[in-house]
């Protein structure tokens, strides 16, 4: 069977991209207005590194974009719409912020009427000051041809949705939506790092469908290092060098004992910073040759109270873009020796499930910039696998 033909929108670096190239889309276009982004996906056309030199990539503002351009048969509308109106640290204006762009997804939606969409945002969209605004989002993408009037207040087309929702079921235009939070580390991906996925399939379809089902938790990991120990052994971790089980964990450990009576959990463990990085070299210094694209050290990493780096046998914290900063240490990694030090572009975008042969060309704060606001390679990829499998019995 044929590629699907997607169009994504506010692609970034192309973290989705990837993930939904890799699980049988074929990209028609990618939007992103922003130039440094663009700039990292032209290198990799350059470079003819896969799929990205397959992309028609546009450097334009969706609000310009005109979707009867592409043709028909749009089968998939895809993006993550700018998350700084919901980010827990932006200002958290939503609605009032000109930076949602929310309805410029709804529109790509009302004039490509694709099968499926798939839509990604960070996890503040979910905390209880949005609960209202969110539900509004869900129903605009629900009806999407129930516009917004000119001048109109967001609460009374609200009112208007609600109302038609309430009504006598339309056979209009209309999608079943469905929404979950989904943290990536239960999906195989080595960081904690919880983002809301809005997924709707055309009414007319009939089909059923759910998110795919997390292959990966905390018990395995905790078993496989201090049940089973496979996981110092995968890594020839010598026992003088293993990390003490936590006193914290004790309990939980001699639960899953009991519970697994010697029987690996059904789960794959979480999988850690340590898998991710550690078959990399060492990492070098500005100017210094290294056999490894990214790998390049940034000096002046400092703890404090508060900011204090991803541990190394456990997933890294969320790795961030925020303009002010990271105030969690997020982009830093305590290494066994107990040094702390910068991630390195390479060792981030490992952590982000990019391919190694997916390069940044910028400097260390603007590539962390455009990995921070990617959605995790695989992740991206689990997601659309489950969604195109359920496309392709229709």
């Amino acid at each position: 069977m044929g590629k699907t033909r997607s169009i994504e929108l506010f692609s970034g670096a192309g973290g989705l991209a990837l993930g939904l190239d890799f699980a049988g889309c074929h990209h028609v276009a990618l939007v992103e207005r922003d130039h440094d982004a663009c700039e990292t996906v032209r290198l990799n056309q350059s470079l003819n590194v896969y799929p990205a030199n397959t992309w028609r990539l546009l450097e334009e503002d969706v609000r310009n974009i005109k979707y009867n351009e592409f043709g028909g048969d749009i089968q998939l509308v895809a993006g993550g719409p700018p998350c700084q109106p919901f980010s827990l640290g932006g200002k958290h204006r939503a609605f009032n912020d000109n930076r949602d762009m929310f309805p410029e997804a709804v529109r790509a939606v009302r004039e490509t009427a694709p099968s499926v969409f798939i839509f990604e945002n960070v996890k503040g969209l979910v905390r209880k000051a949005f609960s209202t605004y969110f539900s509004y989002i869900q129903l605009q993408l629900t009806y999407p041809l129930i516009d917004k009037r000119e001048n109109e207040v967001w609460t009374d087309h609200l009112s208007r949705l609600e109302k038609h929702h309430t009504s006598t079921k339309s056979r209009d235009l209309s999608y079943r939506v469905i929404p979950r939070l989904l943290n990536a580390a239960n999906y195989g991906v080595p960081q904690h790092r919880h983002r809301v996925f809005i997924v709707g399939f055309r009414s007319d379809l009939g089909l059923k469908w759910s998110f795919p089902k997390e292959t990966h938790d905390f018990d395995a990991l905790l078993w496989a290092k201090w049940v089973s120990g496979e996981y110092w052994e995968e890594h020839k971790v010598p026992s003088s060098k293993r990390e003490q089980l936590p006193r914290k964990h004790q309990r939980r450990i001699d639960a899953l004992r009991a519970d697994f009576a010697g029987i690996q959990p059904t789960l794959k463990r979480w999988r850690t910073v340590r898998d991710a990085i550690s078959d990399l070299p060492t990492p070098v210094t500005d100017g210094r040759p290294c056999r490894v694209h990214n790998h390049i050290i940034r000096l002046g990493a400092k703890a404090y109270a508060g900011h204090t780096g991803s541990v190394y046998d456990e997933p890294a914290k969320t790795l961030k873009a925020g303009a002010h900063g990271v105030p969690g240490g997020e982009n830093m990694v305590v290494l066994p020796s107990g040094e702390l030090r910068y991630f390195t572009v390479r060792e981030s975008a490992r952590i982000q499930t990019f391919p190694d042969n997916y390069v940044f060309a910028t400097s260390w704060t603007e590539s962390m910039r455009q990995i921070g606001n990617a959605v995790p390679v695989q992740l991206a990829r689990t997601v659309a696998e489950s969604v195109l499998s359920q496309l392709q019995v229709s």
